[in-house]
């Protein structure tokens, strides 16, 4: 197969090739990915900003709240399936297994759409239950009712973007989920606006608008697979359901997902109990801009896992140095602007993209902000610690964390409401964070710092620290206060040329002398 064939070239490349180099070539693909990404953020964002004017408060933390719920369900229903999906595929795809190639195929996709109409049923079922007794306002459980039907089929996305990432299929990925998606979204919410519309019919637009993404999805899948020859090659009497691989791989890293589940719903349906719709807006509103802090290290996830992973085959643990501290340099580096902006400028930024009347939101934003890109300028801890196999520690934090996190927000939400969630987010944030690094200089003999690379974070806290002092004495015009961020943010990247290697990177960019002043060459 194309695969197999393709397999040659790549090895001798990364024979020839020094680590360095190979460290090279994922940040510029990182890159390239995150531009596209940083483009549908931008409308995604837009989208909300204006949805967040365009209802009430209370109508928009319903909203906010319904949508918790289903990202919870989706995480039970894809049961970290996506991710098998792109590990044992290639590998069975490699070794000519087409039986199991489509028995994990089929797994995936049946037991993600099965439990996906489950969670369906049970929210269907159990709406008397939910009707008031978890939020005092009947529009949340209306909302729900519509958007859970988004479970399965986010469910089935996720799977769909780890087939066509296995066959390395990028302009797909990149015009279903950064060009389509968002202008579906973008459509929809210009329908709500100038049609006078309700909250019912925002949520009937998110669910009509992912369906039409996963159908065309399916149909490009069909062709993609046709061309790869995979089609010809399904037969039922030849398929084998590897469960007990599959199984043995996601479910231990199920726990991860626990963290991420427990901080991104337990804070909701707490306040939501205790407090109410106006409390879940107040909080919930900030948190896409906060999680902005993460966006450079998830673009750079795709890239980091393969590379990371050929490294430990080979028992390179100096080359697993070398690309973990560049890649987390150079996500600390591009993440700082939206660092400076959310923490050390949270107040302006708050006002200007929610009102005034989110102002006391600014407090939440500065420290969950805070917290996300702790954990992005450290790294991907969890991930190496995955290549590493040690699964058991993983799981170990992951269960001790997500307790944490709950106890604290039990002690804090219902004195403290929204600033008690952003308390307990942002700690445990740092604590899970703190832990896995623990587990890298433990574990698997990753440093803790090089030296070139500790003078990086040093600029980074001596120019924030500064950001947030001209705030809080001067309180510039919020024009000035980003004027000052984009300098900053200039003179971090310039400042760290040498450590990030940026002109090596990205030779292209010395043919514009502007450019060559900041990045060197």
């Amino acid at each position: 197969m194309k695969a197999s064939a393709s397999a040659s070239p790549s090895a001798d490349a990364v024979a020839v090739a020094p680590d360095d180099a190979a460290t090279t070539k994922q940040i510029r693909g990182s890159s390239l990915l995150l531009v596209g990404r940083m483009a549908s953020l931008g409308v995604n964002f837009a989208v909300q900003i204006i949805v967040i004017r365009y209802l009430s408060k209370s109508d928009y933390g319903a909203f906010a709240y319904a949508l918790s719920l289903v990202s919870l369900g989706t995480s039970i229903a894809t049961f970290g399936l996506d991710r098998s999906i792109t590990r044992f595929v290639p590998i069975y795809d490699e070794q000519g297994n087409y039986g199991k190639v489509w028995g994990t195929i089929v797994l995936a996709g049946g037991v993600v759409t099965s439990v996906g109409l489950l969670c369906v049923a049970l929210v269907y079922g159990l709406q008397g239950v939910l009707n008031g007794s978890l939020v005092a306002n009947s529009s949340a459980s209306s909302v729900l009712l519509v958007l859970v039907l988004l479970v399965p089929i986010q469910g089935l996305d996720g799977l769909l973007v780890g087939m066509f990432a296995v066959f390395s299929k990028p302009r797909a990925i990149f015009f279903r989920k950064y060009v389509l998606a968002p202008g579906l979204r973008l459509t929809i919410v210009l329908l709500l606006v100038l049609g006078q519309q309700g909250i019912v019919f925002l949520a009937a637009g998110y669910v009509i608008s992912a369906a039409l993404g996963v159908g065309l999805y399916l149909v490009m899948l069909e062709r993609m697979l046709r061309k790869e020859g995979l089609l010809e090659r399904f037969s039922l009497s030849s398929m084998q359901i590897p469960a007990r691989e599959i199984f043995g791989f996601t479910i231990p890293l199920l726990s991860s997902d626990l963290v991420y589940m427990a901080m991104n719903t337990s804070d909701v349906v707490l306040l939501g109990h205790f407090g109410g719709a106006t409390d879940v807006a107040a909080f919930r509103v900030v948190m896409p801009a906060a999680m902005l802090n993460q966006v450079v290290m998830s673009s750079f996830a795709l890239l980091f896992t393969p590379l990371a992973a050929r490294l430990f085959a080979r028992g390179d643990e100096e080359g697993i140095n070398r690309l973990y501290w560049q890649t987390a340099i150079w996500i600390a580096v591009l993440s700082f602007p939206i660092f400076a902006l959310t923490f050390s400028l949270a107040h302006p930024v708050t006002t200007t993209l929610f009102g005034e009347r989110y102002a006391d939101s600014a407090t939440y934003l500065a420290l969950v902000s805070f917290a996300y890109y702790f954990n992005a300028a450290l790294g991907f801890n969890g991930l190496t610690l995955k290549v590493f196999g040690r699964l058991r520690y993983i799981v170990s934090i992951n269960v001790f964390v997500a307790l944490v996190n709950l106890g604290v927000n039990f002690l804090l939400i219902p004195r403290y409401g929204p600033l008690g969630a952003a308390i307990g987010t942002s700690s445990t944030l740092v604590l899970h964070n703190i832990l896995k690094q623990a587990g890298l200089l433990l574990n698997t003999g990753i440093r803790l710092f090089r030296r070139t690379d500790l003078a990086v974070y040093v600029t980074i806290v001596i120019a924030a620290g500064l950001i947030l002092a001209i705030q809080l004495a001067v309180s510039p015009p919020a024009f000035v206060g980003f004027t000052i961020a984009g300098l900053a943010s200039l003179f971090v990247v310039a400042y760290n040329r040498s450590a990030l290697r940026a002109a090596e990177t990205f030779p292209e960019l010395r043919r514009f002398r502007l450019i060559r002043l900041i990045v060197g060459g």
